[in-house]
């Protein structure tokens, strides 16, 4: 560890509490949530230069203040009980607080409102001096927290926290994000800054009057016991109203149309809104998204206005990497494939759409982990030989693998610790998993280093760590939809860059508890695409759209995205930052770069170079943020 303790710091360096501020002002949508309580008031007036918008306590005292649009936030008002949600909200939802307000009397009562809302939004509450702060179970609105001079402040944005503290960058933290695939629960959480709490998704913070927090849990999942076509009818009702939040008063909306989820999301958004519908083709002769999109268009009856982007006019990925300037929070996974979406958007805004509809996350909503059958094992145990069978016989699966899999019922916090010493094996990410899930792993030009503080964190970590579920499958799935909104969430800011508004509508609470609640061996089967959206959308997705059973990978060809982007490639390994803090061998790096990806395992390691490029891009954008302006430059 002596290399990365020698590092010098690149982003800041502790400064004391609210010395580093003057990066709120690259930040163009934030909020911080204060207790109500006299100790808070320097918090509030160090952020009062920055903040475009102050919302208060009964009493007085500031209470929530940032950026944020108008039309993002909804506040209900009785007596000494606020309640204000700030996103993607019905406009139901509105009136819906205003009452909630009334019957609000304490913190816990805030759970009725919380159960009730759609779409997506954080839910802050002030009842009788104590402050209630949420985000979204999925994580796509996550809750940061930390303690500035005795106080606890929360905010929707760790950076901003850190700011408020001047404090810098854990770069053991940062060497979480090279991991292949970027999940370990609760590590992946951890904010790479230091002193900065990530609010576990099914909690809630309360602060008090005297600006101390708790974490308090309020969300369970369901039991995943209703059968398919109840199921079925309840996740219709939930993305329904996910969609409908989004596109009341609104048209044209732009929207996504490529495979089977955002098909629906389409379909949903054309009853009641001109819908400008975007798909990128493909230089791949296998890929059919082009032609089951133009037929879903055809078929909706001229509400769909349809845009196909030819292959030529869509950037590679690793394209336009050195013009990236957003600052994220922490480092984005999809970061390299970020000009390929813009361009989708960049097309609906070309049409005067300022929302877009997107089909992310349904992939993890709609599929069920294999780690159900351990426990159909035990009430069903003819119906998990069988699955367990087809499902080693379609993708080859060893059937030692399997038992070995199913002899391994080692505690979540046992398991982490296993995942410790497997840290540079690598990840068998298409093999049988049966229990937690397949351990990540770091990719092979990560230094020794590197390895030894993640290896470190899990340690530490582990003897207190619990999963997100009792079940291994619902840890599993909860897991697995929690990383995908992450970058959901960065790719959010750079659309409102674009001047568009990024909407997600899987990624909500309420879909994600109608799809936690169905039967797992019915809603994932190996002998049908997706039965549970495929059931769900009967009647609203037209009938042939229905029919079809292929995916497309998704991705262009990855070598000729190498080739073409390499210069780019080369540059961020040319004094690396990453290389800098002894987290990587660049060299290594630089040679991987400039020769075809290995055919056996393309994907291995384009995941881990996905990975290490969002963290090295992410280290140089806060590094140019945090250097002084040059001589004459405009402030």
């Amino acid at each position: 560890m002596a290399v990365l303790d020698a590092a010098a710091r690149l982003v800041q360096r502790k400064r004391g509490p609210m010395a580093g501020l003057t990066g709120l002002a690259a930040v163009p949508s934030w909020f911080v949530v204060l207790p109500d309580c006299v100790a808070a008031g320097p918090i509030a007036g160090a952020l009062r230069d920055y903040a475009e918008a102050t919302t208060r306590h009964s009493s007085g005292r500031p209470w929530v203040l940032g950026r944020w649009a108008a039309d993002e936030m909804a506040a209900g008002e009785a007596g000494d009980s606020k309640i204000t949600v700030l996103g993607q909200h019905a406009s139901a939802d509105r009136r819906r607080v205003s009452r909630s307000a009334e019957r609000v009397r304490t913190p816990g009562d805030v759970d009725g409102p919380a159960v009730e809302l759609t779409g997506s939004s954080h839910l802050i509450a002030s009842v009788a001096g104590k402050v209630r702060v949420q985000g979204t179970v999925t994580g796509l609105r996550r809750v940061f927290s930390a303690e500035i001079n005795g106080v606890t402040a929360a905010s929707d944005r760790a950076d901003v926290l850190a700011f408020l503290l001047g404090s810098g960058m854990d770069e053991r933290r940062l060497a979480v994000h090279l991991l292949v695939p970027p999940v370990l629960h609760p590590l992946s959480d951890t904010p790479v800054w230091r002193d900065v709490t990530f609010l576990p998704t099914d909690r809630y913070l309360l602060l008090d009057e005297s600006g101390r927090a708790r974490q308090i849990r309020w969300w369970t999942p369901p039991e995943p016991e209703l059968p398919l076509a109840q199921g079925a009818q309840r996740l219709r009702a939930a993305l329904t109203a996910a969609v409908d939040a989004r596109t009341g008063g609104r048209d044209p909306v732009g929207c996504d149309l490529s495979g089977l989820d955002s098909t629906s999301v389409c379909s949903l958004a054309a009853r009641r809104s001109k819908v400008v519908a975007c798909t990128a083709a493909s230089p791949d002769p296998l890929d059919d998204d082009v032609l089951w999109a133009t037929r879903t268009a055809a078929a909706l009856d001229g509400g769909v206005e349809h845009h196909v982007i030819p292959s030529g006019d869509m950037p590679l990925i690793y394209h336009g990497l050195l013009d990236v300037d957003e600052l994220f929070d922490e480092p984005c996974g999809s970061i390299a494939d970020h000009a390929r979406w813009l361009t989708i958007a960049g097309r609906a805004v070309s049409r005067g759409c300022r929302l877009h509809l997107t089909g992310f996350g349904g992939d993890e909503l709609l599929a069920s982990s294999t780690s159900h059958l351990r426990t159909l094992l035990r009430t069903r145990p003819a119906v998990a030989l069988r699955r367990l069978n087809v499902l080693a016989t379609k993708h080859g699966w060893s059937r030692k693998q399997l038992l070995r899999e199913l002899a391994d019922s080692r505690p979540y916090h046992r398991w982490l610790l296993g995942a410790a010493e497997r840290l540079t094996t690598p990840s068998a990410q298409d093999g049988a998993s049966l229990g937690w899930g397949s351990p990540p792993s770091l990719p092979p030009w990560a230094t020794p280093e590197s390895a030894g503080a993640v290896r470190e964190l899990i340690r530490s970590e582990a003897p207190t760590a619990e999963p997100l579920a009792e079940r291994q499958g619902q840890h599993f799935e909860l897991e697995a939809i929690q990383d995908a909104a992450r970058p959901v969430r960065q790719i959010g800011r750079l659309a409102d860059r674009a001047g568009i508004t990024l909407a997600a509508p899987y990624f909500d609470d309420r879909v994600l508890e109608a799809s936690l609640a169905v039967r797992p061996e019915e809603k994932d089967t190996p002998w049908e695409y997706k039965p549970l959206i495929l059931a769900a959308m009967r009647g609203i997705v037209p009938p042939a759209s229905l029919t079809r059973q292929t995916k497309s990978g998704g991705i262009c060809d990855l070598n000729v995205a190498l080739r073409t982007n390499r210069a780019d490639l080369l540059a961020l390994w040319d004094d690396s930052r990453l290389g800098r803090l002894g987290l990587i061998d660049a060299a290594e790096l630089r040679r991987l770069c400039t020769r075809p990806l290995d055919p056996n395992h393309p994907h291995d390691l384009h995941g881990g170079l996905y990975q290490s490029v969002a963290c090295e891009l992410w280290l140089r954008t806060w590094e140019r943020a945090a250097a002084p302006p040059t001589a004459g430059a405009t402030p």
